[in-house]
């Protein structure tokens, strides 16, 4: 429960601010870097003085959270670079999926969100205009979520008979119940102020893309949540010798 806590620090900077609970740069310097701080010094004394499962388990999934978003991002890139690459032509729609990142750089940073060109111009996908700081903090903020989701997920699945035995021949169950995550987070973010509040309009086509990126990220997080479990074996405990 402690790591999910710590690990759920992350998205909860974003919603923070959405909800007026908190402004994004205080809950980031205030609340965000202390817990990721507590997170990783927790795995790494696990590490040095423990059995080495909790270290296990949020190194796992922070590397599986870091592939399912990379791949996430993979799959969005057609969308954002449409226009440049000539995808209209295959049906694929320009889309602004990236502009949102360095939006929440600036919102760390303190700067105004609404920066760069205006939406249709070139380079509005991505956000240019933005400062490089922003663009910069809002990518890493965005990895920071893809890692502690998969820390998230580790810490509910992890302890799971099926996880322990993970093999690359049963990456179909934390595929499952990842995917199931990814989509349930993207669920919660359409019904939150997260539309409204970025500007963004939900349209049907936005709504399916959007589920098809989170879909893509799940498979991501589970399938190599398996694979490194099922290469990173704990060693085994010694033996007590007894009288």
């Amino acid at each position: 429960m402690l790591v999910f806590v710590l690990s759920a620090a992350s998205i909860w900077c974003l919603l923070s601010e959405m909800y007026g609970l908190c402004d994004m740069r205080t809950f980031f310097f205030a609340i965000l870097l202390p817990a990721t701080a507590a997170l990783y010094a927790l795995a790494v004394l696990d590490r040095a003085k423990g059995d080495r499962k909790l270290w296990r388990a949020v190194m796992i999934g922070s590397l599986a959270g870091l592939f399912g978003a990379v791949m996430y991002d993979i799959f969005r890139l057609p969308f954002v670079f449409s226009d440049a690459w000539g995808m209209g032509k295959l049906g694929i729609p320009q889309m602004p999926l990236f502009k949102v990142f360095p939006r929440f750089g600036a919102l760390i940073l303190g700067e105004p969100m609404e920066q760069g060109v205006a939406a249709g111009q070139p380079g509005a996908a991505w956000g240019a205009g933005y400062s490089s700081a922003a663009h910069l903090l809002g990518w890493l903020y965005h990895f920071s979520n893809g890692a502690t989701f998969g820390v998230m997920f580790a810490a509910m699945y992890a302890g799971a008979k099926e996880a322990i035995g993970a093999t690359r021949a049963q990456a179909w169950k934390p595929a499952l119940w990842a995917t199931l995550m990814a989509v349930a987070i993207e669920c919660c973010l359409l019904a939150s102020p997260y539309a409204k509040f970025f500007g963004i309009h939900l349209t049907t086509r936005f709504v399916v893309v959007t589920m098809l990126a989170h879909v893509v990220f799940g498979l991501g997080l589970g399938v190599y949540f398996a694979w490194h479990a099922g290469r990173w074996r704990l060693p085994a405990p010694i033996p007590v010798a007894t009288s």
